[in-house]
This record gives C-alpha cells, structure tokens and sequence, in this order.
C-alpha cells in the first residue's frame, strides 16, 4: 500500500468531515453528505459533500456505494464507479439511487459513498488491418459460461 497526498477545500461549512478510512486494511474511505435529502423509491439525487479536492496528476477518485446501504436499503451511486479526474476542482457530489420499496433519509453528515484512489494507465491507440486471434474469438454476452 502507498500513500498520496489530497488536497481538500471545504465549499461552505467549517465542520465537514474529512472522508475517513474505517480500518487499516480499508482500500475505500468513507464519503458524508453536506446536506439532509429524503430519496423516494425510484427517484436519484445529487447530493453535495462539500468538498472540493485536489487529486495529484497520474490518480483518479472513484466514488463506489456503500455496500451497507445497498444491502440495508437498496441505495446505491447511480453511475458507479463514477471517476474524478485529477484536473477537477469543483465540488464532489454523490449521485445516489434509491431502488428499494422504502423512502430513504439521508443526514448531514451521513456516510453515502466510498472513494477508492487508483492509478491511471492511458492508453496509445493504433489503427490495425487485423486483431491477434484468441480462444474467446468474438464471443460476447455469456458467450463464456457455455
């Protein structure tokens, strides 16, 4: 394991929490909401951490749900794992879903999200004739499980 340095800025309030690793051996920590939003069934919300980060050139922050919410009461980050690049300064927001039966209420400062820090690999495309064959050929959806 290696550590980065991120530089944080609150948006608007003095008592936000830093977002906190729960256990030595966590890869996530844990992200709050800057607000209080109720989260019908069906329904998504933006919701404000008020954070603002700096993440050095060569990372990304991937935002990933919670899995005691998804399993306690099907929410979950909409469009996961959703990618913060290391150019952003703008504020982080949670896009949280809510497919369970129950209305969710989420607090100020209630754990809504982890953020997993990874480094980027870009990639050099080439134009090619012809692709390298390989056992799977051009099977697709399932075609692995048969």
């Amino acid at each position: 394991m290696s550590d980065i340095t991120v530089r944080v800025q609150r948006v608007l309030y003095d008592n936000i929490e830093l977002p906190t690793y729960r256990t030595p051996g966590s890869a996530g920590c844990d992200v709050h909401a800057n607000e209080t939003v109720d989260l019908l069934p069906g329904a998504r919300v933006l919701i404000s951490t008020g954070l603002k980060f700096e993440i050095p050139e060569g990372y990304e922050c991937q935002i990933r749900p919670r899995s005691s919410l998804a399993l306690k009461h099907a929410v979950v980050v909409f469009n996961t794992p959703s990618t913060i690049d290391s150019d952003y300064r703008g504020e982080v927001n949670v896009l949280l879903f809510n497919a369970g039966q129950e209305p969710f209420h989420v607090c100020r400062g209630d754990r809504i999200a982890q953020l997993v820090f990874a480094p980027v690999t870009r990639a050099q495309f080439v134009w090619v004739d012809q692709l390298s064959a390989s056992s799977r050929g051009d099977g697709g959806w399932g075609s692995t499980g048969r």
